[in-house]
């Protein structure tokens, strides 16, 4: 059941981020040689911008991850509590429906 709270068991993409821009860097820097070697200087210059915007994805990155719980919350950091405050929407919007939040009526047992 939901608590307004969840989810308490997320973790932050920082790591795989940090992973996927050093691979990122890799093909990046392996392209722009291998581009300039082959005399594509347009492509060579692709890659070497490309290489630029991983690197600085790379280094904001590695300051989230730098500046601690706040920005990755590890398993010993509680979720923030749920706003309760004047003019939160109500849990249901839209009225009753299907879901009662008292649950199904009774089963009726008709006499034969």
């Amino acid at each position: 059941m939901r608590t307004g709270s969840e989810p308490t068991t997320a973790r932050s993409p920082l790591r795989i981020r940090f992973w996927l821009c050093v691979w990122g860097v890799a093909w990046a820097v392996f392209g722009a040689v291998a581009f300039a070697i082959a005399g594509r200087p347009g492509w060579a210059a692709a890659c070497g911008v490309l290489w630029l915007v991983i690197t600085t994805d790379m280094i904001m990155v590695v300051r989230h991850i730098r500046q601690g719980p706040h920005y990755q919350p590890g398993r010993d950091v509680p979720p923030y509590a749920p706003y309760e405050g004047p003019g939160r929407p109500s849990a249901r919007p839209h009225g009753p429906g299907p879901r009662d939040p008292h649950g199904p009526p009774p089963p009726r047992h008709e006499k034969p």
